[in-house]
């Protein structure tokens, strides 16, 4: 199979889809793996690393989906590269379609039969989302304590405080693994930390595993009772392929603290704040109601070294079976792959995003 691995053009998207070692195996089962001149290079990975492996470089970005049998992406594609996909064409990538008609309707218009790395499910787990939500997680913290600083809008309250005042107070909203990671690492700064959540077994296993955290069953007035007093409001819900339920209105933001920061890693998904809207790494905050929000919709591609290789660890397997052999067989032998088929030929294939746009829903034919 001829393999495609484009750069990506979105704003600030460091990350590639595919480490030359990756590269390597496949060329030596085989295929033929075509990257576009550069694409490794904001991870640290230079074309010839993927030259050594085998791999064929390149110059033509659109060249790539042209020759391409099966594309392997990172992010969504760009209103200029949906036009590049054809019908029989895999593209293989994060898509995140929910909170996207346009590029759902531009998909279903190519063709192409598209598999979300978001929606492939195995026993309630995500296992080609996991790596970046943790990436997402942690780096919440980050970037959440920065934007505290007075110098960037935000309160001036440093999270782990100092001896004689008290921490930061960190709520997370969700107990997956993104929150999870985001509760992980603020504990570890020696912030206050809360997570709510519904899962009570979920909340056994946090309050087992994070001995300082916090955890509070997530409901309307128990996230009342706190946000007076947050420094720092993580927003880490998901519902697997769906729009990110909207838990926060903007008259519960007006109970925050002026120069409290929202970091809303559920934006991929729509976002959990009414007052959220997707920003980017080049521009990434803005203040609503006084509170500070980070809402980038590619947290990490600011790491992308690290998320290209965590990435590749997870979906090197799924992308060795679709070329060697063909999406049917691969979905046999790997059931949950089903799952992840988001397009196929003209029909929408997820029954959370034909949900999400009123679009009508078709199973994934094989």
């Amino acid at each position: 199979m001829v393999i495609g691995v484009p750069q990506e053009i979105k704003a600030k998207e460091f990350r590639v889809g595919l480490l030359p070692s990756a590269a390597y195996q496949l060329i030596r089962r085989g295929h033929r793996v075509m990257v576009e001149r550069g694409a490794g290079l904001g991870a640290g990975f230079a074309d010839e690393d993927y030259r050594q492996a085998g791999a064929e470089l390149v110059d033509d970005h659109a060249a790539v989906f042209e020759r391409a049998e099966l594309v392997v992406k990172v992010k969504e594609p760009q209103p200029s590269e949906i036009p590049l996909l054809r019908p029989g064409q895999i593209l293989f990538t994060y898509l995140h379609l929910a909170p996207d008609r346009a590029l759902t309707e531009g998909l279903l218009r190519a063709g192409v039969t598209a598999i979300a790395y978001e929606t492939v499910e195995v026993r309630g787990r995500l296992p080609l989302l996991e790596p970046m939500s943790e990436i997402a997680g942690r780096m919440s913290i980050y970037v959440g304590a920065y934007f505290l600083g007075k110098h960037c809008g935000g309160s001036g309250t440093l999270l782990g405080g100092v001896p004689g005042v008290l921490p930061g107070r960190v709520v997370v909203l969700g107990g997956g693994t993104s929150g999870v990671n985001a509760a992980r690492t603020a504990t570890g700064l020696g912030a206050d930390v809360t997570i709510l959540e519904v899962d009570l077994e979920r909340m056994r296993f946090l309050d087992i595993t994070l001995h300082t955290a916090h955890t509070l069953y997530s409901n309307e007035a128990h996230l009342l009772n706190l946000l007076p007093e947050v420094d720092l409001l993580i927003g880490a819900v998901l519902v697997p392929g769906a729009r990110a339920p909207r838990l926060i209105r903007r008259d519960m933001l007006r109970r925050m603290r002026p120069g409290s920061v929202l970091v809303d890693i559920a934006i991929d998904q729509g976002g959990c704040a009414e007052t959220s809207r997707p920003t980017t790494h080049d521009d990434p905050v803005f203040v609503e109601e006084g509170v500070v929000h980070y809402c980038v919709t590619n947290m990490p591609g600011a790491y992308a070294r690290t998320a290209t290789q965590a990435l590749t660890n997870v979906t090197y397997g799924y992308l060795e079976l679709l070329a060697d052999h063909g999406l049917a067989e691969a979905c046999r032998r790997r059931p949950e792959l089903v799952s992840g088929i988001n397009v196929q030929a003209g029909r929408l294939t997820c029954r959370a995003v034909a949900e999400a746009h009123g679009l009508p829903y078709s199973p994934p034919v094989l």
